[in-house]
């Protein structure tokens, strides 16, 4: 009796189908696509201001001291402007975690919530009043133009003190309004997605 080879399987082996369903997904389930691709905005919206602000370091964005041209920045000014960047751009980074899996559960590698569930208010209140206070920034940038004590030249109302001002002109006001002006997006950006996050948590079972 001649012996009827077995057919091959057609299913992936089980340590293979457990690997690829247990790896963890890249956006929360249920996060609409606008939210995934806005929360990926902001923090591109946010790098041109720190590129900006290491320009003026450097002393090439073409902004200049009103009453000390040539002034050449020291080493606290680097790290002032390093660290404003740097932390400009982890807030923003941050808003990633209202369409990422750790936006809802604690990374492990975190001491004492590690593996624990987000609160709902924990992460919404932050990122609402973030929101709100951008918007303030942003409305502070339109109606008062000694913002960041940088002026446009022609300059528009009190100057103050002449030391503690950058003159703002020619090309240079061109490339400190294209680096500056994607901020007005922040908190529109910040707000829908904090939105989007808070419905996916209240009104998805189990969360």
């Amino acid at each position: 009796m001649t012996a009827i080879p077995s057919a091959p399987p057609t299913t992936a082996p089980t340590s293979e189908r457990t690997k690829r369903g247990s790896a963890k997904p890249k956006y929360v389930p249920g996060t609409p696509r606008w939210a995934q691709l806005a929360a990926h905005a902001v923090p591109l919206v946010v790098l041109p201001s720190s590129i900006w602000r290491l320009l003026l370091t450097a002393g090439v964005s073409g902004a200049d001291h009103s009453a000390n041209p040539g002034y050449h920045s020291r080493l606290s000014d680097y790290l002032y402007v390093l660290l404003l960047s740097v932390v400009s751009e982890g807030l923003a980074l941050l808003t990633l975690g209202l369409v990422k899996p750790w936006g809802e559960v604690f990374p492990r590698w975190i001491p004492l919530l590690g593996g624990r569930r987000v609160a709902i208010k924990a992460a919404v209140i932050p990122a609402t009043v973030g929101a709100a206070l951008l918007m303030l920034l942003v409305a502070y940038f339109f109606l008062n133009p000694v913002l960041f004590h940088i002026h446009f030249t022609p300059s528009i109302g009190d100057k103050g003190t002449a030391t503690s001002h950058l003159e703002v002109r020619g090309w240079s006001q061109a490339l400190f309004v294209a680096c500056y002006l994607p901020l007005v997006a922040w908190p529109v950006l910040l707000g829908a997605v904090t939105h989007a996050y808070y419905r996916r948590r209240t009104t998805t079972k189990g969360r």
